[in-house]
């Protein structure tokens, strides 16, 4: 009998002993195969062992990849060597940023290779003549074969090689399909070797499901060294490129784009996420992005009283804004427990800083009374369940941002300097933050009818 189990399931790789119709593990139906059998590896030769630090090395130098957003997200570049994921929906524009990415760095003297398996070389040169790309800043070769690709990389000698897409490249020596488990893993492991003993910088772009999962599996995210989110909303030109796992840099980081006709174009989001007007039910909070902050307008909507009690938010974490609506009741006496609540941030980005949880109190309190929030205010902390305000990190940043989206107030737990000229209201509880929209006695205004 085998010593391993004989079948997996391509969608979350389970191992099984016998075949069946769904995967005890995620559920899906029809993804479990039968493994083939691993090859006996010849065993290594010996290694003797040498110091971990070499007093002569020196620390690699970076490539800059001709945007200097993306630098910055990337933590001053990209590393010789290293593998970095791209991970993002179909549609958003991973393939036009790899292009773009490769353009730029070809005009600086490092030339760039592109394996499509999802493109033509005639319709990557389409896309390369669309955006303004000229014709020889970028090489081409097939990108379904792992060996075809592998080959070329070799014989280009690149500085960066871009695989678009990792679902698409199989290796023919596996009959497993491409895009599952097994075919993942060793197409991942094998431009991992190509990195590490080349010295060739790759760059991999996988399409993510609904969920945020990578076609299934996150199979990729241990084997590379950064990951890359890019996300947007197809619908508007809005692109953001985001860093998660970095062995070489600091995480959270954003970079900014807007998708036209002539590709992507870096943008400062400060007034695209906030309006700068001063109405009921809109509050500016100063949430974090990174080592950044940002401006952002949190807008909410309070319906009728004797309506369901639905809840239902647009960029926000769900459960905060629905714990902030009770702690709201339950510390200043806001009457929302029977009323219908819509939160959404501008811009259409994710806020998930617990720091934003005062603006969003802010909001509601604002869209309940029908009292905008003062002239120039900003909101800025963490609501505990007793009304509390805490802290937040990172005070000089947000103050920074405050300033720069035209803010003369900002109502935080504490102080931040340099202010310049920003006033500081000093809160500790909600009931201090929102006097604005509180009438002495205590009692809430009821709405302004509409």
């Amino acid at each position: 009998m085998s010593k391993h189990p004989a079948f997996a399931c391509e969608a979350c790789g389970r191992h099984a002993p016998q075949w069946s119709g769904r995967c005890a593990d995620c559920g899906a139906w029809g993804q479990i195969r039968e493994r083939e059998p691993e090859p006996k590896r010849p065993r290594a030769a010996s290694h003797s062992a040498v110091p971990l630090l070499d007093p002569s090395a020196t620390e690699p130098a970076r490539l800059s990849t001709g945007l200097p957003d993306l630098d910055r997200v990337l933590g001053g570049g990209l590393v010789p060597g290293s593998v970095v994921l791209l991970a993002g929906p179909p549609g958003i524009g991973k393939s036009t940023l790899l292009l773009q990415w490769l353009a730029a760095m070809a005009a600086a003297g490092r030339p760039g290779l592109v394996a499509s398996g999802e493109e033509s070389r005639a319709q990557v040169a389409a896309r390369a003549r669309r955006i303004g790309i000229a014709a020889d800043a970028v090489s081409f070769a097939p990108g379904r074969d792992l060996h075809g690709v592998l080959a070329a990389a070799r014989a280009e000698r690149p500085a960066v090689l871009a695989v678009d897409s990792i679902q698409t490249l199989r290796d023919p020596e596996a009959t497993t399909q491409p895009g599952g488990v097994s075919q993942v893993r060793g197409c991942v492991d094998a431009l991992v070797e190509l990195a590490k003993t080349d010295d060739t910088t790759v760059v991999v772009s996988g399409h993510v499901t609904k969920e945020g999962d990578l076609a299934g599996p996150r199979a990729l995210e241990h084997a590379v060294d950064v990951v890359l989110a890019f996300e947007g909303d197809p619908r508007s030109g809005l692109r953001i490129v985001s860093g998660g796992k970095n062995r070489f840099g600091a995480e959270g980081e954003t970079a900014w784009f807007e998708m036209g006709p002539a590709g992507l174009s870096p943008i400062d989001p400060a007034e695209l996420l906030c309006s700068g007007e001063r109405h009921p039910g809109a509050a500016v909070a100063l949430p974090l992005a990174g080592r950044r902050a940002l401006a952002v307008e949190i807008q909410a909507l309070v319906g009728a009283d004797d309506g369901p009690s639905r809840r239902q938010v647009t960029g926000l974490d769900l459960r905060r804004f629905q714990q902030v609506a009770a702690v709201l009741e339950r510390s200043i006496g806001l009457p929302l427990g029977r009323s219908e609540l819509f939160g959404a941030v501008g811009g259409g980005i994710k806020v998930d800083d617990p720091a934003g949880d005062l603006a969003v109190a802010a909001a509601l309190a604002s869209a309940a009374t029908g009292e905008a929030p003062p002239e120039g205010a900003a909101f800025v902390g963490e609501i505990a369940l007793t009304g509390q305000v805490r802290p937040a990190a990172a005070m000089e940043q947000r103050v920074a941002a405050a300033r720069g989206a035209g803010c003369s107030t900002v109502f935080a737990p504490e102080r931040a300097g340099p202010l310049d000229g920003l006033r500081v209201v000093t809160v500790g509880h909600l009931s201090e933050a929102l006097g604005w929209a509180l009438p002495p006695a205590g009692t809430v205004r009821r709405r302004r009818a509409s």
